[in-house]
C-alpha cells in the first residue's frame, strides 16, 4: 500500500492451520487501525473477486511491514551482488538489500543456473534459492524433496563450469518432511574454494556428514566473511 499514515503494526491474517478461517487483519496499536481497515475491506474485495475460482479463491496475508532502510549488501561487504529466485518473497528481501534481481523464464535449477551464467560477468556475488526443497518439506513429501536435491545435484555442473572462487551449498533452515514445518536443527553448510580451502574428511554432503565437517557448527552470520576470506577479500579476518 501507498498513502499517508500507514502503520504496518497488524497482525498477521494466516491462522496457521489447515481448515481454519483466515483471520481478520487486526491491529496491534491504536495507530495502525486504519491501515488494518483499509486491508480488510481489500481482502473483502479479493475474495469477491475470486469467490468463482476453484483453486484459489481466497488469500492469507503474513509479514505486514515497511522498509526497514537496511544497509546494501554493497555498503556491508563490497560486492556487486545478484540474486536469482523463483519465490517472490526472496527477491523481495534481496532487492530491500540492494542486490539486482535477475529476470528469467522457468522455474528449474537448470533455469536458476542459466540466468547466472547469463550475467555472471555482470556481478562478482550471487544469491541462488531454490525453494522447493522447503515446500516439499512443508507438505510431508520426504521423496519429492529428495528428487529436487538430486535435481540441483545434476545442474551443478553448468555452475561449476563458470569456475567460481568460492561455492557455498546451505539453507536457511531446516524443514524435515516429518515435521512438515520450519525446525531448529542446523542445516548442512558445504564450503568449496580449490584455492584457499582446507579439505575435511568427508566424502559427502548431508546433515551427518556436516556434522562431523571441520567447519563444526557455526552461526549463520559468519558465512559471508568466511566467503571473502576464501576469495581473498579481506585484508585481516577476525579482529
Amino acid at each position: 500500500m501507498r498513502g499517508d499514515n500507514l502503520i504496518s503494526d497488524i497482525d498477521d491474517t494466516d491462522p496457521q492451520q489447515v481448515g481454519v478461517p483466515p483471520l481478520a487483519a487486526t491491529a496491534r496499536s491504536s495507530a495502525a487501525e486504519h491501515t488494518a481497515d483499509l486491508f480488510n475491506q481489500w481482502i473483502a474485495q479479493a475474495r469477491q473477486a475470486l469467490a468463482d475460482n476453484p483453486k484459489a479463491n481466497g488469500m492469507t496475508l503474513r509479514g505486514f511491514a515497511t522498509d526497514p532502510n537496511l544497509p546494501t549488501f554493497q555498503d556491508s561487504y563490497g560486492l556487486n551482488a545478484a540474486a536469482i529466485s523463483v519465490y517472490p518473497m526472496y527477491k523481495g528481501v534481496a532487492s530491500l538489500v540492494g542486490m539486482q534481481v535477475i529476470d528469467f523464464s522457468g522455474e528449474t535449477p537448470e533455469d536458476e543456473f542459466s540466468a547466472l551464467a547469463e550475467t555472471w560477468d555482470e556481478y562478482d556475488f550471487f544469491f541462488i534459492h531454490i525453494k522447493k526443497t522447503d515446500s516439499k518439506g512443508e507438505d510431508g513429501d520426504f521423496d519429492g524433496k529428495a528428487k529436487v536435491i538430486e535435481g540441483v545435484d545434476m545442474a551443478l555442473p553448468q555452475l561449476l563450469d563458470l569456475h567460481p572462487e568460492v561455492l557455498i551449498i546451505t539453507g536457511d533452515h531446516s524443514t524435515p518432511a516429518s515435521l512438515r514445518t520450519h525446525s531448529w536443527h542446523p542445516v548442512p553448510f558445504l564450503l568449496w574454494a580449490p584455492a584457499s580451502a582446507r579439505p575435511d574428511d568427508q566424502r559427502s554432503f548431508g546433515e551427518r556428514a556436516c556434522g562431523h565437517g571441520g567447519l563444526g557448527n557455526f552461526p549463520s552470520m559468519e558465512t559471508i566473511p568466511l566467503a571473502l576470506a576464501h576469495a581473498g577479500r579481506l585484508e585481516k579476518f577476525g579482529a
